[in-house]
């Protein structure tokens, strides 16, 4: 079970985070503006007000890729924690989606594409995603501190403690 603490040592900013998966391979998205632009990543993005973590995700994966939920868990709660820019500080809560329904779409803000889990394009995504994107896909869940450095663009620690 994953952690549900909110001490406020933590990133206030609340997100949600999706990765549909299928055989083999994973489901990113180029983001095409805003924060990350140009980065694949997975779906996801704000939780409004009143939402629990489950309806948010659901409705960012409608919003941004025309697809709706079926069946999907969480598999981490990542903080990350941008020192030179702690606005950018943030909780995440990933979730791992295997069935769906509805046809892929782009949308103004995001570019799905299907990817082969041993061929992710890592040059093109956060760096973070090297220390826990290929543990989540091996079904482990985990919670973790992720430090960025000075550049905003390579972590300079990482913390993951693995959970049963």
């Amino acid at each position: 079970m994953l952690s549900k603490d909110n001490n406020l040592d933590h990133p206030s900013k609340q997100r949600v985070l999706c990765l549909l998966t299928k055989e083999g391979e994973i489901l990113l998205a180029e983001k095409k503006d805003g924060f990350g632009q140009g980065k694949w990543t997975g779906v996801g993005g704000k939780i409004e007000e009143g939402e629990t973590l489950e309806e948010a995700v659901c409705r960012e994966t409608l919003e941004e890729i025309g697809v709706t939920l079926i069946s999907f868990h969480k598999v981490a709660l990542l903080d990350f924690i941008f020192p030179s820019k702690p606005d950018w500080s943030q909780r995440v809560s990933v979730f791992i989606a295997k069935e769906w329904e509805g046809e892929l779409r782009e949308s103004e803000e995001m570019r799905p594409q299907w990817f082969n889990i041993n061929s992710l394009p890592w040059r093109s995504m956060w760096d973070d995603y090297s220390y826990w994107l290929p543990r989540i896909l091996k079904g482990e869940c985990l919670e973790a501190v992720i430090s960025y450095g000075s550049d905003n663009q390579k972590v300079s620690s990482s913390k993951i403690r693995i959970l049963t």
